[in-house]
């Protein structure tokens, strides 16, 4: 896979979330992913993914940043969203908030197998 054609899977990728499109899910996310070092599964991620969108109504993943070296993608996200209540352990309550997520995957055969992911938590932090 080029770098391209691994730029144009990951961004199929991102339409497919933001879309909430989780019936075709698997044709992004391999069967046994692992986020952070822990295997969850595509079940596991689709409700992950599930769970995001239920606390957050509005959530739009916008890539800031694209890097791909086959197999891997390096992502910056940014995210602007008024979640409903808790989030990461932070009450935002319907607050308007802004923050990033530096995000890894590792791509076999075609799908993710693997996601390293941390989120600017103090960005959020300092706009509550």
């Amino acid at each position: 896979m080029t770098n391209d054609d691994l730029a144009d899977l990951y961004r199929g990728y991102i339409a497919c979330l933001n879309a909430q499109d989780w019936t075709n899910l698997g044709r992004f996310v391999g069967e046994k992913v692992q986020y952070n070092g822990e295997t969850i599964g595509r079940s596991g991620y689709r409700g992950m993914l599930e769970g995001d969108f239920q606390a957050i109504p509005d959530l739009r993943f916008k890539i800031e940043l694209l890097v791909c070296e086959p197999p891997r993608v390096a992502s910056r996200l940014h995210f602007d969203c008024q979640p409903k209540g808790m989030l990461f352990g932070l009450p935002v309550n319907g607050k308007r908030i802004s923050f990033a997520e530096n995000v890894f995957y590792e791509f076999q055969d075609g799908k993710i197998c693997e996601v390293w992911s941390v989120i600017d938590k103090a960005a959020i932090q300092a706009q509550l």
